[in-house]
């Protein structure tokens, strides 16, 4: 496990955040008759939490959604993109196998040549892990401003015969801008940690890549196992009171629990493991289903629209995701 303080004399804190969606929104009866499901509106419902989920059509990608989100972040803040000196593109479902969504955001928001652009792929972890990079690097060298997106478009890697995992995912992409400021302000990531068990890869994987027959392969996930491993991890009493304490607070002042959007089950299982009434709880997976590395920040865009979070919150982000791989931080608004 390794865990990671802030660095001593800065921190990066959220500027502004940014979300964008594919145009279709599918509810549980519109999958179904789509694609030709043996399943009903309440079964989907019942064990996942899920209404409806987005999915991308013509026109529509992982790098248009990331482009999307991260321009209504600049707009929010009033932001110019030049302002930009680190890009962070969290994502398993890229455009191409070469050059990164990244690489695509930053010619279409024209970010200056001097930006360190780059995608990272740590599957449903991995907007916190983009958070933990994009920190490093703005502590690293002298820049101010960095955007961090989380993006997907899962629904090209899911095995729609399978009603065990298609009915789970869904497309969209969130962003946000954050600005490296003092320690003294008080806001920012406040503490990060991330973890990793590669042994236990094949219980989450996809079937194939292009090493191994050039095209993307389906998902195929052991549902126990990543049940059961994902709430270990994310619902870990102990390891969230060691990350709260480098962050000079305990579970008890934590305002709003921010968790990766697997499905309801899990959510509720680990708000349970870590005494955390439902109403402080985000939850955007009724709206969303699962988007994988954009959940989280599609879930932070979606409370701060709705004026959930407000300066001086401590949030706790919790990401579990394929790897396996686990994340969390401590951020205060």
């Amino acid at each position: 496990m390794m865990t990671v303080p802030a660095y001593a004399a800065t921190r990066v804190a959220v500027v502004a955040t940014g979300r964008a969606l594919p145009a279709r929104a599918w509810t549980n009866a519109d999958l179904i008759a789509a694609r030709g499901l043996d399943s009903t509106p309440d079964w989907i419902e019942s064990r996942t939490g899920i209404l409806q989920r987005h999915i991308v059509s013509d026109g529509e990608s992982t790098f248009t959604l990331a482009r999307d989100a991260a321009r209504a972040a600049l707009a929010k803040a009033g932001m110019p993109a030049h302002a930009v000196g680190v890009l962070v593109v969290a994502t398993c479902t890229p455009d191409y196998t070469f050059p990164s969504v990244a690489a695509l955001v930053h010619a279409a928001l024209g970010l200056p040549a001097t930006a360190a652009v780059l995608d990272i792929n740590a599957a449903c972890s991995g907007f916190v892990h983009a958070l933990a990079v994009a920190e490093g690097l703005l502590a690293a060298h002298t820049l101010d401003y960095a955007l961090v997106i989380g993006a997907e478009s899962f629904s090209n890697l899911v095995d729609w015969t399978d009603r065990g995992t298609c009915v789970l995912f869904g497309d969209g992409a969130g962003a946000v801008l954050l600005k490296k400021e003092a320690v003294s302000s008080g806001r920012g990531l406040l503490a990060y940690s991330l973890g990793a068990d590669g042994t236990l890869a094949p219980e989450l994987t996809s079937t194939h890549g292009v090493a191994q027959g050039q095209r993307a392969g389906v998902v195929h996930m052991n549902g126990r196992e990543v049940f059961r491993h994902a709430v270990r991890h994310m619902g870990d009493r102990a390891h969230a009171d060691a990350l709260l304490a480098r962050a000079g607070a305990t579970l008890a002042d934590v305002d709003w629990l921010v968790p990766h959007q697997a499905n309801i089950r899990i959510l509720d299982a680990v708000a349970q493991d870590l005494a955390m009434p439902r109403d402080k709880v985000v939850i955007t997976l009724d709206r969303h289903a699962n988007t994988s590395a954009a959940s989280i920040p599609l879930a932070l865009d979606v409370a701060a629209e709705e004026g959930r979070l407000r300066p001086g919150h401590l949030l706790l982000l919790l990401a579990f995701g394929a790897g396996f791989v686990w994340s969390s931080a401590a951020l205060r608004w």
